[in-house]
This record gives structure tokens, C-alpha cells and sequence, in this order.
């Protein structure tokens, strides 16, 4: 679902924000480097270089990010070639009486830039939340907190599940595994974090990315 440099033909690495990233020279040799949020240690142990900036676009990271004045002018921001927005814009009438999709707000606020703002599909989302669900079925993973509120008990992937989901479906055979560097499988807790992580190693045992954990 994302190939958005169909003529880069070497690696892809994924920048996680794990504490103790340090891999600044594998990360930047790749000609597609993807990076999430704040994304911790650009410019230093995690790499300078960044063509994707993926930024949550609902709930209260991106109203802070939309209420600071110099939000446009921070380094990954400046440098990021394109954004990708894992959400997608929620209707109105869904989105009241407090809003949690500021969709519409963050491409707004990126325009001034002139970069491509990708924003992820809701049928991405459903292939997101079954493969989480086979992956909890299959290990009998079922972890406090980590499903949607409401009956239908959905598994609620990350961004950073998302965003590597999209580009596993859009890259052409024959390009190499994704390099993920930085996935700690950890944060806030409406996340099925274990189920993400036995999910990559099933996609590592696939041949389809490989998984470069943090020093401790």
C-alpha cells in the first residue's frame, strides 16, 4: 500500500523510538529511511537522515504539535521529504463532541512545506487489526488494556504496526527485507505490544524484514 519511491532499490529502514537506538550509519545508508512522531535521536545515534515522517494524527500528541508555533521548524520535520498520517479523517459527526481526528488540521498546517502528505486507509486498518487477531488467537496473547473500547474488543495497532504493515503490502518483490531498527514494543498500553512483536518475528522468519534490536 505505500511504495512511495518505486526507484529506490536498496533498503528501507524503519526508525523506531526505543531508548538506546544506536545505528546512525546502517540507518542512513538506506535510500528510504522512515521515522515516527518526535522521533528521539534524529541528528545523533539514530541517523540524520529521514524521507518519511509519520505523525499520529489523532488524540492529543497532535493537538500539542498543532497548538506550537514552531512545530514546521523542527529538524525532522524540516527535512522530511513527505508525512504519512496512519489515521484516517474521521467524519464530522463522529468526531464531537471532543474531537480526536485532526486530519484535516495537520495536512493544513504541513501545506506551507509542499511535501506529500499520505494519509493510510481504513481497509489498511482492517488488515492491521486481523493479523493482530490471528497472532493473538495463535499465541494466546491477550493482554490488559490492549483493545479498542467498546463490544467489538478490536486489537488497536500502533503506528508504528501500521506504517510497516503499508509498506510490507506496497513493496515490489525482489527489494529485500525491511530493516527495522528501534521497535521496543512498548508504550502507551491500549496497544496489543506483545502480539506486534511476535508479528514481526513471524514476518523475520518470513524473509520479509529483519529486526535490529536496541543496545541495553
Amino acid at each position: 500500500m505505500l511504495d512511495l519511491f518505486p526507484s529506490a532499490s536498496g533498503p528501507l529502514a524503519l526508525v523506531g523510538n526505543a531508548p538506546g537506538l544506536d545505528a546512525a550509519a546502517a540507518i542512513d545508508a538506506a535510500p528510504c529511511v522512515v521515522r515516527f512522531n518526535n522521533a528521539p535521536g534524529f541528528g545523533g545515534r539514530a541517523g540524520a537522515r529521514v524521507t518519511h515522517l509519520a505523525l499520529v494524527n489523532r488524540g492529543g500528541q497532535m493537538r500539542e504539535w498543532l497548538a506550537d508555533p514552531r512545530f514546521l521548524d523542527r529538524p525532522v520535520v524540516r527535512c522530511a521529504q513527505a508525512f504519512i498520517l496512519p489515521f484516517p479523517m474521521l467524519p464530522a459527526e463522529q468526531n464531537r463532541p471532543e474531537p480526536i481526528c485532526w486530519t484535516r488540521e495537520a495536512v493544513d498546517r504541513l501545506a506551507p512545506l509542499g511535501k506529500a502528505v499520505h494519509i493510510l486507509p481504513e481497509d489498511l486498518h482492517r488488515a492491521a487489526r486481523l493479523r493482530l487477531a490471528a497472532v493473538m488467537a495463535d499465541t494466546g496473547t491477550d493482554e490488559p488494556g490492549t483493545h479498542e473500547s467498546g463490544p467489538s474488543g478490536r486489537p488497536n495497532p500502533s503506528t508504528g504496526f501500521l506504517v510497516t504493515l503499508a509498506f510490507l503490502l506496497g513493496r515490489p518483490l525482489g527489494r529485500g527485507p525491511v530493516e527495522a531498527h528501534g521497535f521496543g514494543f512498548d508504550g502507551w498500553p491500549g496497544h496489543p505490544w506483545a502480539a506486534e512483536r511476535a508479528w514481526f518475528r513471524q514476518a523475520e522468519a518470513a524473509g520479509q524484514l529483519r529486526l535490529h534490536p536496541c543496545r541495553p
